[in-house]
């Protein structure tokens, strides 16, 4: 019972560096072919795209929400935020690597741009939660938004405050989404990579505060 007490408050905070699983440094393998569109995930950014690394809870739902979403080239799933390296899903659920369930979002900024992207991450989610995201408990579970392009900080900074005001306003508490510059994504295996179009009635915890987020109100 003390083991199992511990194990479930070791979900519920990130660990020190020190403390985190030592990992591997071989990555995952996986095809690199998204399953619903047939385009490459792996492959280099056109001229035109950007991308944005974004955790709102499970990635099965995360997942579907942006591949869904117009202007939205390429998804995929994985690991981020935390310290190690090529962790697999079963370290990541033990919280003792530190990580978060990331989406990769790809754009194309002809047809979309990163405040239409980050109005469907505010809006499909609850960032008030901490480490948890409604029954998924846990610190993989978090509200994260890392960026690649530096010039993007301003833009996601914006947008999150517009939404605070928004949340406030509608009764809800502080954003705790974590805001930082990408340091490492990690592929997720392969079963995990568009799981609920392999799986059309898998779960998916997705769900919003139902506050709509304002745009053209960032820089």
């Amino acid at each position: 019972m003390f083991e199992a007490l511990q194990a479930k408050l070791a979900k519920c905070q990130i660990p020190e560096p020190a403390e985190a699983l030592p990992g591997r440094e071989i990555p995952l393998t996986i095809s690199g072919i998204h399953a619903v569109n047939g385009d490459n995930i792996l492959r280099k950014l056109t001229d035109t795209e950007g991308e944005i690394y974004l955790g709102m809870g499970c990635f099965w739902g995360a997942e579907r929400k942006f591949w869904n979403t117009p202007g939205v080239t390429i998804t995929a799933v994985g690991y981020g935020g935390g310290y190690t390296p090529n962790p697999t899903y079963e370290e990541v659920c033990t919280g003792k690597t530190g990580h978060t369930e990331l989406v990769r979002v790809v754009f194309d900024n002809k047809q979309t741009n990163l405040e239409q992207i980050l109005k469907v991450f505010w809006e499909n989610h609850d960032p008030t939660q901490g480490l948890r995201q409604g029954n998924d408990i846990g610190s993989q579970y978090r509200s994260a938004i890392y960026w690649v392009n530096d010039a993007d900080a301003a833009i996601i900074q914006a947008s999150k405050d517009s939404y605070q005001q928004r949340l406030l306003q509608g009764g809800f508490g502080m954003i705790t989404t974590e805001v930082d510059s990408l340091k490492d994504f990690y592929y997720g295996e392969e079963y995990h990579q568009q799981y609920l179009h392999k799986n059309p009635n898998g779960y998916c915890g997705l769900g919003g505060t139902g506050v709509t987020c304002p745009i053209g109100v960032a820089i």
